[in-house]
């Protein structure tokens, strides 16, 4: 029986496509739906309004996308996965824990990943038949980040939503993959956008509505979303477990701080713009980014899923009239 399964950040959906159920990633559904309202919700619930709105946002989402079963990433993501994932589970909703490993070991990976096939009844056989299938989807996708730094045909903003959508890919990789083909052919087609302030975006994907349209206003374009960048695995190694392991995003900031440093000399990038959840443990991690970076660098935070408070929009602007 096919099965509609939840997720709370990125995990091996090739498990998951292997074993014939639409996996959906809660953080899209959140950001498609009234966001406000779920986070409302989720504090009518209980959940108090010091916690990320991303936490509470998964958890109403979650209990709203009529799914089968919720899988929760319970180490390598946020603290409070695992406590979400028991108030799901307490609603009646099944629910399975993922742990990424502590550090980027192979064997640690290749047991996690082993009991997620074991969960859903497949073999490692069929988990790469669906990661080849995958990894054809993700080549186009590699094609549309080069268009996006190198040929400067694809805006940040288009790149950020190609490739934060397959964590997924839609529930339906095939339409993802179809309609990825339309806009790759409308894009080779376009003129090259003009020369922009070369900007890197670090960090988790933002709460903010409007960032990447506010950016290109000032002048800049955000050639690099480095957490969409991993979502979509664009390292194309033929090994499962070695796909998750390469993959930053679960590991040490180092890890993330060694490919932020190769793509910016990659893209030739000018300044950063790095995002950071209220409350969330990733703002720690972001300092050691900060000192480390010898580029201009504004950090950002957000709370609420809304459009660019008047507060963030002045340090914006102050940054692009140094920095433009």
């Amino acid at each position: 029986m096919t099965k509609r399964i939840g997720f709370t950040t990125s995990l091996p959906i090739e498990v998951l496509y292997a074993a014939g159920h639409y996996p959906i990633d809660l953080n899209n559904i959140f950001l498609s739906l009234d966001s406000s309202d779920l986070v409302h919700r989720a504090e009518l619930y209980g959940f108090p309004r010091t916690l990320c709105s991303w936490i509470k946002g998964n958890f109403s989402a979650a209990l709203s996308t009529d799914l089968d079963e919720v899988i929760g990433i319970v180490q390598g993501d946020c603290a409070n996965a695992g406590s979400i994932l028991e108030l799901i589970r307490a609603e009646g909703l099944p629910v399975y824990p993922f742990s990424y490993p502590n550090q980027r070991d192979y064997q640690a990976m290749d047991r996690e990943i082993q009991k997620l096939e074991h969960h859903y009844n497949i073999s490692r056989t069929q988990t790469q038949e669906a990661k080849k299938y995958l990894d054809s989807i993700r080549l186009k996708l590699k094609e549309l980040d080069t268009l996006t730094y190198r040929e400067r045909l694809v805006n940040g903003k288009e790149n950020h939503l190609w490739l934060v959508n397959s964590s997924d890919f839609i529930g339906d990789p095939a339409k993802y993959e179809r309609d990825l083909d339309e806009f790759l052919k409308e894009a080779k087609a376009r003129e090259p956008f003009p020369t922009r302030l070369r900007l890197g975006y670090l960090g988790v994907p933002p709460i903010f509505r409007d960032l990447y349209d506010v950016v290109s206003e000032l002048g800049g374009e955000l050639i690099f979303n480095e957490v969409q960048r991993q979502f979509a695995m664009l390292y194309l190694v033929p090994d499962v477990v070695e796909q998750y392991i390469v993959y930053t995003y679960p590991y040490s900031v180092l890890d993330r701080l060694a490919d932020i440093r190769q793509q910016i000399e990659l893209r030739k990038l000018q300044a950063i713009i790095s995002y950071t959840q209220a409350f969330c443990h990733l703002q720690i991690d972001n300092l050691l980014l900060k000192k480390q970076i010898k580029l201009p660098f504004l950090n950002l935070e957000g709370d609420p899923p809304e459009k660019l408070d008047s507060r963030t929009l002045l340090r914006l602007e102050s940054f692009f009239e140094v920095h433009a």
